[in-house]
Parts: structure tokens; sequence; C-alpha cells
């Protein structure tokens, strides 16, 4: 059990009821229908699998690292939302539908993600060649959690290595935008 971070595919997407993220997306694409925005329709390159990883290490690290170089509007938005769409957003669209794990989603846009996530990054010096990018099922979970990620730290050290659950949080969130945009995918947790 725990939370994971997951891909919705376009047929759980577009799938009403507990097996779905129908109402979700009606919710959405009203919201985004109001602003002038066009609607979310899953399209892209079809991705070679889902994305998943399990977010299980502490996070008091990686929230600390958030305080400290995110403003508190960005930090909020990074740790708060529930749905991860493809696009860009100007800001968090907090929708009156409930996620796995809260009463309402906050959806946030991929690009403005991978923003915040590429300054964490570079803030900690994280090793992006060394760390998985091929969006394998749990690659980030075992890359960190069954020792290569201290393999590597022993060669490359550096402020990512002082906390690998920091680094792993990180890495989890500047990959899932990347697969987002790749693969025009949204992401939820589960």
């Amino acid at each position: 059990m725990g939370v994971y971070l997951v891909s919705v595919s376009a047929q759980d997407w577009s799938t009403a009821g507990e097996d779905g993220h129908g109402d979700l997306a009606s919710a959405l694409n009203t919201e985004l229908e109001r602003r002038g925005l066009p609607p979310y329709r899953p399209k892209g390159p079809q991705a070679p699998g889902w994305f998943e990883e399990k977010m299980s290490p502490p996070m008091d690290g990686f929230d600390a690292l958030c305080r400290e170089r995110l403003t508190p509007e960005e930090r909020h938005d990074l740790l708060s939302w529930s749905l991860l769409v493809p696009f860009a957003l100007e800001e968090g669209v907090l929708l009156p539908v409930g996620s796995a794990y809260t009463d309402e989603t906050l959806v946030v846009g991929a690009p403005y993600v991978l923003a915040l996530a590429e300054r964490l990054a570079g803030a900690l010096g994280l090793p992006l060649d060394l760390i998985p990018a091929t969006f394998g099922d749990l690659e980030l979970t075992v890359w960190f959690l069954e020792g290569e990620a201290e393999k590597a730290a022993a060669t490359r050290p550096g402020p990512w290595a002082d906390d690998l659950p920091t680094a792993f949080y990180t890495a989890v969130y500047l990959r899932a935008a990347q697969y987002a945009l790749r693969y025009g995918s949204a992401l939820t947790y589960s």
C-alpha cells in the first residue's frame, strides 16, 4: 500500500465513476472553457508504459528545501496539487471534485512544475545524467531506495547526496513533469 504518483491513461481520463476520472475531466474542461482555454483531451505520442512512483520517503527535507528556495505560493502549488496536466496554466485551478486524498482537486500545469523542480534540482546539484529518465514503473523509487543512489553519491558527492529523500522528491517532480509534457498525459495520486 501507500501513496503513488501515477499517469492517467486516455481511457481512464474519460471514464466516469470509481474506475476513471470522467467527473474530474468534465469539471476541468468546464473551468478551462470558462477561462477561454481549449479543453484537455489526452493525446500525443503513446507512452511506452505509465509513470508510477511510490511516495514513501519522509518529505521533511524536501519541504525545507521548498521553503528555502520557493515563494510561499510556489511551495503551496508544488506540494498541494493533486492533478498535473500537460499544458501551461497561469495559476492553479481548484476544482470542487474530490481526488484520492482530498475533497477538492488542485490542478497545476506541468511547465510550471518543471520550472520549479529544475530550480530545486539546480540548488541540490542533482546529477540528472545519472538519475533514470526512461519513465519505467517505479524506476526512481528503485534507484533511490535500493542502493543505486547511494553508490552514485559516493562517486558524485554534493548537496543532493547529503539528503537522498529530498533528492528523490526533487527527481520525482522533475521526471513527472517531463513525462506529462513528453506524452501529453495527466498525473495524479492513487
